[in-house]
């Protein structure tokens, strides 16, 4: 992979809408820590033709009551199909996902299409870029879909459990703020503190101003790290964020193993050691 495979410019998502062959199919994940549900702000302007996706219920699937599996575990593979299939995606179709929130919301669906198998791009800048590009918006609950039926490929993306990530050799990118990372603050999960042996790699810091930060500037971050030359693990809160760290080293051509339920499964596991601290 390189950086046009997963990230899409505005200007080249209104080239490919004034097209007179089929437009991609536009995913809107509207969402932050403070405002999950963006369904509203969905309708108020949105991408013509995007379809709203909430990730608390599409791009994630129930606990069950079990902490450890995080915040927002995994959905299986038979409800992310039929998830896949109400949004009329098939392996021709051509996806970009977008928010207007630095993409932290958009990774979450790119990376769960290619564990899918499928593929997606995440459009850089989201809904501001679209704007100040020349595009323009719409209001609405959004058109309905002729849905597909496709068949996924899941596990197209590694993942990892507590205990592939305790065991992990590789650098362990944490992607949340550094005051979380070291335990200076834990405003979700039952404990402060980190994973022994990981790295701070705040997700905020791959983006300036919306946009994912030019290449040679992540090539330099993420060798600071140790994440060019060994495997990497990523996990941030509840498996959300690192999937924007996934998605900034897949546009340098590395691949990465999620660990899905990530803080909020592993601090709730009193087995679990912590670490704090830089």
């Amino acid at each position: 992979m390189n950086r046009s495979d997963v990230l899409i410019t505005a200007d080249e998502l209104l080239a490919r809408l004034s097209d007179d062959g089929s437009t991609p199919r536009l995913l809107d994940v509207r969402w932050t820590l403070q405002k999950p549900d963006g369904r509203d702000d969905f309708a108020a302007r949105h991408i013509p033709g995007a379809i709203y996706v909430d990730m608390d219920t599409e791009l994630a699937a129930r606990s069950d009551h079990d902490p450890t599996k995080g915040r927002h575990p995994l959905p299986s593979a038979e409800a992310f199909q039929e998830q896949v299939r109400t949004w009329g995606i098939d392996q021709l179709t051509e996806v970009v996902v977008y928010d207007d929130n630095s993409s932290l919301g958009a990774a979450r669906a790119w990376w769960l299409l290619q564990w899918a198998g499928m593929k997606a791009r995440v459009l850089d800048g989201g809904l501001n870029a679209f704007v100040a590009a020349g595009g323009e918006l719409t209001a609405g609950a959004g058109d309905p879909v002729q849905p597909s039926t496709v068949t996924i490929t899941p596990d197209s993306m590694p993942v990892l459990d507590a205990d592939a990530a305790s065991a992990w050799t590789g650098v362990l990118l944490d992607a949340r703020a550094g005051e979380r990372f070291r335990g200076e603050t834990e405003p979700l999960d039952s404990r402060a503190g980190h994973i022994p042996g990981a790295r701070s790699a705040p997700a905020a810091e791959n983006t300036a101003d919306g946009k994912f930060v030019d290449e040679e500037t992540l090539r330099t971050r993420f060798s600071d790290l140790g994440a060019l030359d060994q495997p990497v693990g990523v996990y941030c809160g509840s498996g959300v964020t690192a999937c924007h760290n996934a998605l900034a080293l897949a546009s340098l051509g590395v691949e990465t193993s999620l660990y899905p339920a990530s803080w909020s499964g592993w601090s709730s596991d009193p087995a679990r050691p912590v670490a704090t601290g830089s």
